[in-house]
């Protein structure tokens, strides 16, 4: 079971910081604007992509100091608004008739639960948890792990994944912060290198 102590505790509430401040130019400087649906719509039709969200709305920051995997009542959860803006991901989807061929998600319930209110079913993967409490070594792995499965899913024209996931995950995962219920469209470069193709604005909470 994970641990609620954080090894790398300063550096990360640093990057929490400046990641929280998603507008700032200097986070997003290079990065791709918030795409319109038009924008976006065409990427996930033509697919060998994945657009990975930040959970939706969690009011806070951390889980509690005694939270457990598996236990949504220790954990930080989705909000009301929250719920409803999950919903409004999956009726963007719906409406545009855009269905992913694998949807996956972090095993933290605030994930699980955005997850299934979007899409109505995900597979969990540890590999898109919360770094929060686990080594280096782990989290190293996880990353080769989600860079893999990233090139895999960019060889398959034509369909595409989506993955729910932390604010943590994506800015080590592609060099950028999130807000909650925002997507990235990603793809795998010739040389590995993680693509930002566009940024999914999060609907209203």
């Amino acid at each position: 079971m994970p641990s609620s102590r954080w090894p790398e505790d300063t550096a990360r509430r640093t990057l929490l910081r400046a990641s929280l401040a998603v507008g700032s130019a200097g986070l997003l400087a290079g990065l791709p604007r918030l795409a319109t649906a038009a924008e976006v719509e065409p990427l996930l039709h033509e697919g060998g992509c994945v657009i990975a969200f930040r959970h939706a709305l969690a009011p806070g920051t951390f889980d509690p100091p005694e939270f457990k995997l598996g236990e949504c009542r220790t954990q930080r959860n989705l909000s009301d608004g929250g719920r409803a803006q999950a919903r409004r991901m999956g009726e963007w989807f719906e409406a545009r008739r855009l269905k992913p061929a694998r949807v996956r998600t972090s095993p933290w319930c605030r994930c699980v639960d955005t997850a299934q209110l979007a899409f109505g079913s995900a597979e969990v993967w540890p590999a898109l948890g919360s770094p929060r409490g686990a080594t280096e070594a782990t989290n190293a792995e996880s990353l080769r792990a989600l860079r893999t499965a990233l090139a895999d899913a960019t060889r398959q024209r034509g369909r595409f994944e989506a993955w729910v996931t932390h604010m943590f995950v994506l800015s080590d995962l592609a060099a950028t912060g999130s807000s909650s219920g925002e997507g990235l469209v990603l793809r795998a470069g010739p040389n590995g290198a993680v693509q930002v193709l566009a940024r999914l604005a999060p609907p209203p909470a």
